[in-house]
């Protein structure tokens, strides 16, 4: 895989596997995942679902349907998970209210944004109900928390429990990370204090 976009349109190589009639293990395509999701207020960036699953645990069938396509959906389904690479060019210029709105809504997740719920360390920082495997594939970011961040590099592994948080590309090369986001739920008595701390 190439850490920019300019031979594969921002696609990633996707290989699959299934069986044949025999049971016989095989390869049922191989080529460029077809789902991307580019901004025109951030460019350079782009996000390409390369799976999907839609319940645990996942049926395994004989040659699976490509679960991608539709609508861009940030979130896992409920019980399912999501495997997707993201693209970060270095970052840009700020975004203000409407444009952070407008980002989280082509992302079919305006609810995740916490920018309006007061100062925030970045302009697109935001939570999930989801337990997210980070892991950089090339580059560098930045690991925006509430009070904290976190320089990552090629290699690195980020476990993000449903954390608020943004990633800030502050270096003057493109990073690439490969996200898998399984569906979760906030402990009972963890969910207050983020509700609370919304309104702070």
């Amino acid at each position: 895989m190439t850490s920019d976009n300019t031979t594969t349109g921002g696609r990633v190589r996707r290989v699959v596997t299934g069986h044949d009639a025999t049971g016989k293990a095989i390869v049922v395509s191989d080529g460029l995942a077809p789902f991307l999701h580019q901004s025109p207020a951030r460019p350079g960036f782009w996000s390409n679902d390369i799976w999907r699953t839609q319940e645990t645990p996942a049926p395994i069938t004989a040659q699976a349907d490509d679960p991608t396509p539709g609508p861009r959906r940030q979130l896992p389904h409920s019980n399912g998970s999501v495997i997707r690479v993201n693209h970060f060019p270095p970052d840009g210029g700020p975004l203000d209210a409407q444009a952070i709105a407008r980002e989280f809504e082509a992302l079919g997740n305006r609810a995740a944004s916490t920018a309006s719920q007061g100062p925030v360390r970045h302009a697109m920082m935001h939570r999930t109900e989801t337990i997210d495997y980070a892991i950089v594939l090339s580059g560098e970011i930045v690991l925006v928390l509430d009070d904290s961040e976190v320089t990552l590099s090629a290699g690195d592994i980020v476990v993000q429990c449903g954390t608020n948080h943004a990633w800030s590309n502050r270096s003057s090369a493109p990073c690439t990370v490969a996200f898998i986001l399984l569906d979760g739920t906030f402990d009972p008595q963890l969910r207050p204090l983020l509700d609370s701390s919304a309104h702070h």
